[in-house]
């Protein structure tokens, strides 16, 4: 794992967005496309910001998955994450329609809509994967216990407390009984199967979970510390995110 460290959001988001550019733009160079997972949330603001604003990427040859999705909730929701990437970054480049792969949150059957999703993805190996860690250490939506195991791409994932409460305090929901307790989640072992992984992770509210997951034990407790045994994963930080590292991470 590479880390860097920045000293706000918006240098660590240019950064990020300059790393995975440049996978993007291996992949087109070597098979005439490139497949990628983008995240969703305010850790990834700054950093889609200027992915939309690299430059030399011809974006008709990029599919595009997206992480996870909250079960029930209209797609007109200001919190859901499809409208999220169509507001935020679909809409501003030439991506064809077919080209982005998003997670149905609404599907009648969602393990229906897992299954779909898994052969979708299973079509596309993944070269770049941008990703986040959330404030209990969750990658994607696999809240603690993960699951490290399942070979399933896409899962129904039950959300904790703890998540649930980052959401509200993200300003997504006005009360916590809005927020849904269950979501689509992509799963741990297809995040890893990603060629490279550009983890995006700014804000002081983070700097436990950094801690934990680059410190500590790689353990289902702390869903993100799998990071740790990825070949090609790229870890992004500000200052108060990696407040709580140890000197040889913060070197």
């Amino acid at each position: 794992m590479k880390i860097r460290i920045f000293t706000d959001k918006q240098a660590l988001g240019q950064a990020a967005a300059a790393r995975g550019a440049e996978y993007i733009r291996q992949a087109i160079r070597q098979r005439g496309r490139a497949n990628i997972i983008l995240a969703t949330g305010a850790s990834q603001f700054e950093m889609l910001s200027a992915l939309v604003a690299a430059p030399d990427i011809d974006w008709s040859r990029v599919h595009i998955f997206h992480l996870d999705e909250y079960i029930g909730l209209p797609e007109s929701h200001p919190a859901g994450f499809r409208k999220y990437l169509r507001e935020r970054f679909i809409q501003h480049l030439p991506i064809p329609p077919a080209s982005f792969h998003p997670v149905n949150g609404n599907a009648p059957d969602p393990r229906q809509a897992c299954s779909e999703l898994g052969r979708e993805i299973a079509a596309a190996p993944i070269d770049v994967a941008f990703v986040g860690i959330g404030e209990n250490g969750h990658l994607a939506f696999n809240d603690p216990p993960a699951d490290f195991e399942t070979e399933a791409a896409y899962l129904v994932i039950p959300l904790d407390e703890v998540c649930r409460r980052q959401q509200l305090g993200e300003g997504w929901f006005p009360k916590l009984d809005d927020v849904p307790k269950q979501a689509i989640s992509m799963s741990i072992r297809q995040i890893m199967k990603s060629a490279a992984i550009i983890a995006t992770v700014p804000d002081q509210r983070k700097a436990k979970a950094v801690r934990e997951a680059l410190e500590g034990p790689v353990s289902p407790l702390c869903p993100s510390s799998i990071l740790q045994t990825h070949q090609n994963c790229h870890l992004y930080l500000d200052r108060d995110s990696a407040s709580l590292l140890n000197g040889s991470h913060r070197a």
